[in-house]
């Protein structure tokens, strides 16, 4: 390949930290030193975010990818036309920042679709902005499925030796339980061992985590472990994959930790974020503020690469021009590095 992948990357809710963590990623040398970046969303935020916290750079207004000049501190922006910003304000909830939020997320995957870019990346939305503007996603895995007509998909996290794929998401804790299914585990099973190999990460060894204490204890606590997932997981070992499980959930991530595993199997989603996220997020008390907030995204299934933050839209310090760009980062690596995979592999 002769030149370095385009990666489209949305701007996220306009009311948080995603137009300041965008733009202070794309200011950095080691972007474009591995990708052709362009930001969707809207100019006139963007030019906003500049003023407000008094960033040095410029902003390439562009209608067609071919017009982005892919320069270091002239961002190109894919603009989706002005908003009115009298109508957004930093850590509030509104429809005018939901609905630009989500016009941002549906163009990228539009132009991903179209192959105009070779992989996106998602800043951090808020569910009840987009709700409230009228688009009833829970999320931007849902946002994505629907409009790549995508049935099977999960959400993996990557933080260093940390990769956790989930049998369910953003569902309640009821009905994560009931759809605790053998099918649907021996499938994210599958998705998980092809996002490992398009990660290039060499141990492949999987393990599955049970959903109730003790995973069951033969059914002391719950029948859920020897009826679904126990089968799930000899079903992946007749496949071939190196599969091991249900192990109980709370020594599971800690042998995770040490690479013991290539990737794990969460049943729901706080049972994998919960411990995702002390690995990858960094709490200063003394200054009240988050120091590091790395760990990554990455919807599998997709017939297009998504990566995003694995956080919110922290709409407590949105516009005071302190968020961190390190999980915006990362995001852009592991979308580049996917995108040269699938290139190479074609």
């Amino acid at each position: 390949m002769s030149e370095k992948p385009i990666i489209g990357i949305t701007m996220g809710d306009p009311a948080s930290i995603g137009p300041e963590i965008a733009v202070k990623a794309l200011l950095k040398t080691s972007v474009h030193d591995i990708c052709r970046p362009v930001l969707v969303g809207n100019a006139n935020i963007f030019q906003h975010i500049l003023e407000t916290l008094r960033i040095n750079a410029s902003i390439h207004p562009i209608g067609n990818i071919r017009e982005a000049e892919f320069i270091p501190g002239r961002l190109d922006v894919y603009d989706l036309g002005p908003v009115d910003l009298s109508a957004i304000h930093f850590g509030q909830v509104s429809i005018a920042a939901g609905d630009a939020a989500f016009h941002a997320v549906k163009k990228v995957i539009e132009l991903a679709m179209d192959g105009e870019v070779d992989a996106t990346v998602t800043g951090p939305i808020n569910k009840k902005s987009i709700s409230e503007a009228g688009h009833p996603y829970p999320g931007h895995t849902e946002i994505y499925a629907h409009y790549t007509h995508t049935k099977k998909y999960a959400m993996l996290l990557v933080e260093e030796q940390m990769r956790v794929i989930h049998v369910s998401t953003h569902v309640s804790l009821r009905q994560a339980c009931d759809l605790v299914k053998k099918d649907r585990i021996l499938e994210v099973i599958e998705l998980l061992q092809g996002g490992l190999r398009s990660l290039g990460v060499k141990n492949l060894k999987i393990g599955v985590a049970g959903l109730n204490p003790h995973a069951g204890d033969s059914g002391l606590f719950g029948t859920e472990d020897d009826e679904e997932i126990a089968p799930a997981v000899a079903s992946a070992c007749q496949l071939g994959y190196d599969v091991e499980g249900p192990v109980p959930a709370d020594t599971l991530f800690s042998k995770a930790a040490t690479g013991y595993y290539g990737g794990i199997v969460a049943m729901y989603h706080d049972q994998g974020h919960i411990p995702f996220k002390l690995t990858g997020f960094k709490w200063n008390p003394e200054k009240k503020q988050m120091d590091s907030v790395k760990g990554v995204n990455i919807t599998m299934g997709l017939p297009i690469i998504r990566t995003s933050v694995d956080h919110g839209t922290a709409f407590e310090i949105a516009g005071k021009g302190i968020a961190s760009e390190d999980a915006m980062l990362l995001a852009i690596e592991a979308a580049t590095q996917l995108a040269l995979n699938k290139i190479y592999s074609v």
